[in-house]
C-alpha cells in the first residue's frame, strides 16, 4: 500500500465517499489539507466568508441534495466559528461533517496560539466527534464518520485533525465497511407494533396524521408512501414547519402547519382527535402548547428512528422505532393484506369544514402599505408561474412563519429553515449551499431586515461563485418577532427592536455585483418580483412592509391549542410569568 500523508487521505477518503463540494475557510492548523485539494480535479471547495455560513451552506446543500454536507474550518475561532450551524445541524437532523484543524498533539493542553478544546465543545452539540492522533486510523474514522451522520437519526460528526496528524504519513488502502461495535439504529419496526398501528387506524373515527421532518429526512420515498397511506385511510394531514412538502399543499386532506402560528383547522384537529399518528416527529413545544390540554383524548402513535424522542414529551399508546419509509410501506402492505376500506369520515371532516370556515390566514390590506402575507401569496404565485423547480429557505423571524403559512409547498427538500434552533443567519447561506447542490433551480431567501444582516457579507461568495441566488427581505425596520412578544408580552416596550440604522439594501448588492430592487408600494409588488425571478444573476429585493404587522394566528406561550388568537382584538392582558418563561 501506498504511503499518504494524513492530508491526502482525507481527501481520498472524500473522493471514495463521493464528496463533490466542500465549503471552508482556510487558516494555519488545516494548511496541509488545502495544500492537498490545490487544484484538486473532483472535489470542488467553496471559499465562505465566515466559518457559520460554510456550516449553514453544508446544511442547505445537504438538506436540498439528500447527501451530506462536509465543512473544513481552521483550529481555534474557525472551530468555534462553526458551532451555531452544528448545534443547527444537530437539532434538524441533518447530516453534516465538520473537519477541523488542530494544533500539533504535542501542543494540545498547553493554551497554544489558536488552541480550543474542539472535542469538549462540541460534544453535547454533535452526534459524535473525534480526536485522530494516528494517521494511520484516519481513513477509517472518516468513513465511519460519514456512516454515522448520515444513518439512524441524521446529525453532525466533528472530525477534529492535529496538524502534524495532518503532515505524518501512514499507508492508505480503503477501508472495508465494519458493522460498529455499539452503533446499531432500528430501522425496521416490530411486527407487533405495526399490527397494533393498522387495526387502530381502521378502528379511528376522527384521525389525524401529525408529520415532522423525520418524513423528509427519510427520503423521497417516505414522502410518497405518507401520501399513499393518507389516501388509503382518508384522514387529514398536518405538519410540523420541518415536515413542509412531505404531503402536498394542493391536497383536500391538507390542513396546513400546526402549533404556535399554525391554522385554526389544524391545531383544533389534533385537539379533537380521537387517534394522532405522529410520523417523523417529537412533539415539540412550539406544536404541543400546554401539554395537560394537548390532545386529551386521543389515542397515540409514534414513528421514529431515535428510540429517546419516544415518550421524551408525549407518552404515546404505540411506539415503532424505525425508519419512516419502512414503517410506512410495512403498515400500508399490512392495511392491503387485511383489505381495510377507507372509514367513512363524513362527520370529521364536515367539523373540520367548520374549523376551516374560519380563514385563520386571511388578513387585512389597506391598499397603501404592502401586508407582509401578500408580498409572500404573490412571491408563490409568481414563482408557480415560471414552471422552474423552486427552492425556498428563510432566516428565522415572522417573515419565516409567514412564509410557512402563505408559500405552498408541494414536493420534499423544496423548504429549508432553521426549526430546532430557530437560527437568525441560517437561510441565506442555506441558500447558496442548495444553489450549488441544484444549478438549475431557482434558489429564493426569504429573509427579514435583521436576520439578513447576520450573514450577509456571504453575498460575495455568491459573487465569487457565480451563483444566481435570490434574497427576498420583508424590510419592516424591526426585529419583527421580538417586537411582536414585546407588544404582547410587555405592554409594547419595545427594547432594542427596531433596527434604526439599516443599510441601502440595494446599493450594498450593487456593491457587491449584485442586482438591487426596492419595492416600496403594493402598485410595485408584482413587477418587482417578476424582475427578480427574470434577472440572470443574484439579487437583493428591499421589500418595504407593513412595519407593526402582527404574525396571526398564534397559539399563546402556555396556552393551549382551544385558546388560539385570531387577530390582535382578542388579546387582553398582561401574560403571566409563567407564560413569558416560555416565549
Amino acid at each position: 500500500m501506498a504511503e499518504k500523508s494524513g492530508a491526502d487521505i482525507l481527501v481520498q477518503c472524500l473522493v471514495d465517499l463521493g464528496v463533490e463540494v466542500v465549503f471552508g475557510y482556510p487558516g494555519g492548523a488545516v494548511l496541509p489539507i488545502y495544500d492537498a485539494l490545490y487544484n484538486h480535479p473532483t472535489i470542488r471547495h467553496v471559499l465562505v466568508r465566515h466559518e457559520q455560513g460554510a456550516t449553514h451552506m453544508a446544511e442547505g446543500y445537504a438538506r436540498s441534495t439528500g447527501k451530506p454536507g462536509v465543512v473544513l474550518v481552521t483550529s481555534g475561532p474557525g472551530a468555534t466559528n462553526a458551532v451555531t450551524g452544528i448545534t443547527d445541524a444537530l437539532m434538524d437532523s441533518i447530516p453534516m461533517i465538520v473537519i477541523t484543524g488542530q494544533v500539533p498533539t504535542q501542543l494540545i493542553g498547553t493554551d497554544a496560539f489558536q488552541e480550543a478544546d474542539t472535542i469538549g465543545i462540541t460534544r453535547h452539540c454533535t452526534k459524535h466527534n473525534y480526536l485522530v492522533k494516528d494517521p494511520g486510523k484516519l481513513a477509517g474514522i472518516i468513513h465511519e464518520a460519514f456512516h454515522i451522520a448520515t444513518t439512524g437519526r441524521p446529525g453532525p460528526v466533528v472530525i477534529d485533525i492535529p496538524k502534524n496528524v495532518q503532515i505524518a504519513t501512514a499507508p492508505y488502502a480503503r477501508p472495508e465497511f465494519k458493522v460498529h461495535a455499539s452503533y446499531h439504529p432500528q430501522t425496521r419496526a416490530d411486527a407487533a407494533t405495526i399490527d397494533a398501528a393498522v387495526e387502530m387506524l381502521a378502528a379511528a373515527e376522527r384521525p389525524v396524521f401529525y408529520t415532522g421532518g423525520g418524513v423528509i429526512n427519510s427520503g423521497p420515498q417516505a414522502s410518497a408512501l405518507l401520501r399513499e397511506l393518507a389516501a388509503l385511510t382518508g384522514a387529514p394531514v398536518t405538519s410540523t414547519l420541518m415536515g413542509l412538502g412531505a404531503f402536498p399543499a394542493s391536497s383536500d386532506q391538507w390542513l396546513g402547519m400546526l402549533g404556535m402560528h399554525g391554522t385554526y383547522e389544524a391545531n383544533w384537529a389534533m385537539n379533537q382527535a380521537d387517534l394522532i399518528l405522529c410520523v417523523g416527529a417529537r412533539f415539540d413545544d412550539r406544536v404541543t402548547g400546554r401539554l395537560d390540554a394537548f390532545a386529551p383524548n386521543s389515542k397515540k402513535i409514534h414513528i421514529d428512528i431515535d428510540r429517546s424522542s419516544i415518550n421524551k414529551i408525549v407518552d404515546v399508546d404505540v411506539a415503532i422505532v424505525a425508519d419512516v419509509a419502512s414503517a410506512l410501506d410495512d403498515i400500508i402492505a399490512l392495511w392491503k393484506q387485511r383489505d381495510h376500506r377507507h372509514a367513512d369520515l363524513a362527520e370529521w371532516w364536515a367539523r373540520i369544514a367548520g374549523w376551516r370556515a374560519k380563514k385563520s390566514l386571511d388578513y387585512a390590506e389597506n391598499g397603501v402599505e404592502i401586508m407582509p402575507q401578500r408580498a409572500i401569496a404573490d412571491l408563490y404565485k409568481a414563482c408557480n408561474a415560471t414552471g422552474k423547480d423552486v427552492i425556498i429557505t428563510t432566516e428565522v423571524g415572522q417573515h419565516q412563519m409567514w412564509a410557512a403559512q402563505h408559500f405552498g409547498f408541494e414536493a420534499p427538500n423544496k423548504w429549508l429553515t432553521s426549526g430546532g434552533l430557530g437560527t437568525m443567519g441560517y437561510g441565506f447561506p442555506a441558500a447558496i449551499g442548495a444553489q450549488m447542490g441544484n444549478p438549475d433551480s431557482v434558489t429564493i431567501c426569504i429573509a427579514g431586515d435583521a436576520s439578513i444582516q447576520m450573514n450577509i457579507q456571504e453575498m460575495g461568495t455568491a459573487s465569487q461563485y457565480r451563483l444566481p441566488v435570490k434574497i427576498f427581505i420583508l424590510n419592516n425596520e424591526y426585529m419583527g418577532m421580538v417586537r411582536q412578544w414585546q407588544e404582547l408580552t410587555y405592554e409594547s416596550r419595545y427594547s432594542n427592536s427596531y433596527s434604526d440604522s439599516l443599510p441601502d439594501f440595494v446599493k450594498l448588492g450593487e456593491a457587491y455585483g449584485w442586482t438591487g430592487i426596492r419595492i416600496e408600494g403594493p402598485q410595485e409588488l408584482e413587477a418587482g418580483i417578476r424582475q427578480m425571478l427574470d434577472t440572470d444573476g443574484p439579487v437583493i429585493v428591499d421589500c418595504r412592509v407593513a412595519k407593526l404587522s402582527n404574525c396571526f394566528p398564534m397559539i399563546p406561550s402556555g396556552a393551549a391549542h382551544t385558546d388560539m388568537l385570531l387577530d390582535p382584538n382578542q388579546i387582553a392582558g398582561v401574560m403571566s410569568d409563567e407564560a413569558k418563561a416560555l416565549v
